[in-house]
């Protein structure tokens, strides 16, 4: 007669083989939690260069654009004068009679 034990539901009918299995189930658990802590790792180092990159891009960007003249943003020329340049042309409608 087959019984399964009722802790662990292994069948109890091989001590060896229910051995084997439990060394087998730890060692698939622990590949894969070394495993995934490398992908972690990989992972959190692409997205850490990733951000560096985007941020030295965005710092090179905003200091190129400081150093041109007439290049600043709105708000700091706002700032710095009241006075709004600008054109504009007379547009001549037709009148109506």
């Amino acid at each position: 007669m087959k019984y399964s034990s009722i802790n662990r539901g292994i069948p109890a009918g091989n001590p060896i083989a229910n051995v084997l299995v439990v060394i087998a189930g730890a060692l698939a658990i622990g590949v894969s939690i070394v495993l995934g802590f490398f992908a972690f790792i990989v992972l959190g180092s692409i997205v850490l260069v990733l951000g560096a990159i985007i941020g030295l891009r965005i710092w090179w960007f905003n200091r190129k654009l400081a150093r041109q003249p007439g290049m600043q943003p709105k708000s700091d020329q706002a700032r710095t004068s009241g006075v709004i340049e600008g054109e504009y042309h007379v547009v001549k409608g037709d009148k109506k009679p």
